[in-house]
């Protein structure tokens, strides 16, 4: 299964490093990270180009394998922090619907952004680190149950919102409405199974074999047909659902290591 890790590093790292020079290109966040409108613009800018460039370097160190453990450590950890210090006082404060688990669905995508670092560090070779690195390495194994966590909260939406969701789904391929529960299904019985470590070689295998169907049968048609104005977004999608189809290979060819 090392050749299914590889993979899995190769898609989260090339998903991160992209989503980070995008931010620096458009001087701008992805959707996934709303910023409050009265935030100054100059600053929003500035803080765009640094949070893009962080994302780009974690993203290199994981494609050429340079510190690559550390560096997703501190990756995740990082992204943790932004999660419970920025996202829930966020949506706690400025959302009306914070009772509602799809209002909270930028902020999952964060999170299982997180704990994909640390199933990617948990994927490379121990090192003698200094005491912070050892003290991190602690968290390596809540990664996959973050990622698993979210996972299922993202199958639980596809049944909540099925209808206004079903029209991603392309023209071409006929019941709709029934891949929504499908995936959802499928989605939801994944997350558990990682959680539960029953069958997760297998589960998380087929889990991120789905999830790249998506980026190649769903997300990069729609960046395709997209107008200018929406493509950083539906990119932004796009290498989201690579990188989560990354972190599920690389739990699949861990599988031995987390049982």
């Amino acid at each position: 299964m090392v050749s299914l890790s590889k993979t899995g590093r190769i898609f989260y790292g090339a998903a991160i490093a992209e989503i980070g020079l995008q931010s620096i290109y458009y001087r701008d966040f992805p959707y996934i990270l709303p910023l409050p409108n009265h935030f100054p613009v100059s600053a929003h800018a500035v803080l765009a180009c640094i949070f893009g460039l962080a994302f780009a370097v974690a993203g290199a160190s994981i494609l050429f394998e340079r510190k690559a453990r550390q560096v997703s450590l501190l990756f995740g950890t990082l992204l943790l922090l932004i999660f419970c210090f920025y996202y829930i006082p966020y949506e706690l404060l400025t959302s009306p619907n914070y009772m509602h688990l799809e209002d909270w669905e930028n902020a999952e995508k964060e999170l299982a952004f997180a704990g994909g670092a640390w199933v990617i560090a948990g994927s490379f070779s121990q090192t003698n680190g200094n005491p912070l690195i050892s003290f991190l390495e602690k968290l390596i194994p809540a990664g996959a149950i973050l990622f698993a966590v979210t996972i299922t909260s993202f199958g639980i939406l596809h049944f909540m919102l099925a209808k206004q969701a079903s029209t991603f789904v392309p023209s071409w391929i006929p019941g709709h409405l029934w891949w929504m529960y499908f995936t959802g299904a499928a989605l939801i019985g994944s997350g558990i199974s990682i959680i539960l470590k029953i069958k997760t070689r297998l589960t998380a295998a087929l889990l991120g074999l789905m999830i790249f169907l998506w980026f190649i049968l769903l997300h990069i048609p729609r960046i395709i047909a997209s107008p200018a104005a929406y493509v950083p977004a539906e990119v932004t999608s796009a290498f989201l659902a690579l990188a989560y189809s990354g972190i599920a290979f690389v739990i699949a060819g861990n599988a031995k290591k987390m049982a």
